[in-house]
């Protein structure tokens, strides 16, 4: 789902997307300036390899995501708390933000439930 950053409004603007056992559902909607606030939930399951054992589980994913997205690039004055993805095409694809949200899940140590105990 591609979405164009100039018709995103104050009226936030729904997606949902999804991927293998992943579901990424929220909305888009107009800040200020260059900024759109994503909102979303990511849930579902991930294959992942444990850290520990390094055998592959299935693993829960229920997150709050909230960023905002910069239509170009973004000059950072102190005031905004979240993070900003600058998009120099001024647009978005939605299925891209959903892998990046997975691989940065990812990237953190996870284990699976025989090596928690």
């Amino acid at each position: 789902m591609k979405v164009v950053l100039r018709r995103v409004t104050k009226t936030p603007l729904d997606f949902e997307v999804k991927s293998d056992e992943i579901t990424f559902k929220g909305y888009l909607e107009y800040h200020k300036g260059k900024l759109i606030l994503l909102k979303a939930k990511l849930s579902g399951f991930i294959q992942k390899d444990c850290d520990v054992c390094a055998e592959e589980f299935k693993m829960p994913i229920d997150e709050d995501i909230e960023f905002f997205i910069s239509d170009g690039i973004f000059e950072d004055d102190g005031s905004i708390d979240l993070d900003v993805v600058e998009s120099f095409s001024g647009e978005v694809e939605i299925e891209e933000l959903l892998h990046s949200e997975i691989e940065l899940i990812k990237s953190d140590y996870h284990s699976c439930d025989k090596c928690k105990h």
